[in-house]
């Protein structure tokens, strides 16, 4: 979809055709794809810490208690964009539309401190730019085989039964089908027999400021032969991730551009660990970077014409925290 000859991708095969462990990021508009083999990990100035790898050190417990303040946009300033994006929903010129904001944050952490007591699946810092903490996997490759793993809808823990809230929430509902149904569609390019193993199963999130419930599916497919060993042609046919874009993909992002008026950066790209044999990576959200000597928290959520202004300004807000408790 986008920038399909970047060399970048071209060294991801090759390394992966030769099993070599690498490490890969790529910004959202993958404008800026970054390849780095374990040995040039050390001068890369990039901690990371997945499920399946790290190269960070053990640190200390927090002794200092965190303090971490949000100043969020207006409901006005959200509108704006959030009424573009509705408008092209009703003409149909998108299903999905992932609408997504930066909000400036204060904390006494530095974005090192950040990095090593979050609790998420998936971290990296970026030395004095960017730290994330994301508990989304965006896909798994095991054996010749490929997984992905939707994470849409997200809820407050502490309402009253709040799991079946969002499982039942016709709009959470709505767009968690849309998501499911595009990367269906994405992993059919690089993979046969693509099913839905798990539908709607909902993944715990704690946190400082409050507990959240996500909804997630498991979807997975055999890779097709041509793609077997090739992880830059399969990450060029399925980026930018669906779940944070939205459907249809190309006109999405027009719409995306226009309503959002910032650069996204690496924020919604995808980062991955390749061990030589498989794959794990995950999308790039719960997004802290770096600007001019302040403090922002990327965040957002997917937009549906039965979206309603406060509900998405409200969860733009929840996903505003640290993961640490």
């Amino acid at each position: 979809m986008f920038l399909a000859n970047h060399p970048n991708f071209k060294r991801m095969d090759e390394l992966s055709e030769k099993k070599v462990p690498f490490f890969f990021m790529t910004d959202f508009l993958c404008e800026n794809i970054l390849v780095y083999t374990e040995s040039e990990l050390d001068n890369s100035g990039l901690l990371i810490d997945f499920q399946s790898f790290s190269n960070a050190k053990q640190k200390d417990d927090l002794t200092t208690k965190t303090d971490f303040k949000s100043f969020p946009e207006t409901v006005e300033e959200f509108k704006k964009g959030f009424v573009h994006v509705q408008n092209n929903l009703r003409l149909g010129n998108s299903y999905l539309t992932n609408y997504t904001r930066k909000t400036e944050i204060a904390t006494n952490l530095s974005l090192e401190e950040i990095f090593y007591h979050s609790q998420a699946k998936y971290k990296v810092l970026s030395e004095d730019f960017f730290v994330f903490f994301s508990p989304e996997t965006f896909v798994k490759i095991i054996n010749g085989k490929i997984y992905t793993y939707p994470m849409k809808g997200t809820i407050d823990a502490s309402l009253d039964n709040a799991a079946e809230v969002l499982k039942n929430d016709p709009k959470e509902k709505a767009e968690h089908y849309t998501v499911v149904d595009l990367l269906r569609n994405d992993l059919s390019m690089v993979a046969d027999d693509v099913t839905v193993d798990k539908f709607q199963f909902i993944d715990f999130l704690k946190t400082k400021q409050k507990d959240l419930f996500a909804m997630s599916s498991e979807i997975s497919g055999n890779l097709k032969p041509e793609f077997r060993g090739k992880t830059g042609s399969i990450m060029q046919k399925l980026l930018p991730a669906g779940s944070i874009l939205g459907a249809p993909k190309p006109k999405t992002l027009e719409i995306i551009l226009e309503a959002e008026g910032f650069n996204r950066g690496f924020y919604t790209g995808v980062s991955g660990w390749f061990d030589g044999e498989n794959l794990d990576s995950c999308v790039m959200i719960r997004f802290i970077e770096k600007e001019n000597g302040k403090l922002y928290f990327k965040s957002g959520g997917g937009i549906t014409h039965m979206s309603k202004l406060e509900d998405e300004y409200e969860e733009m807000k929840n996903k505003i925290y640290v993961p640490i408790h």
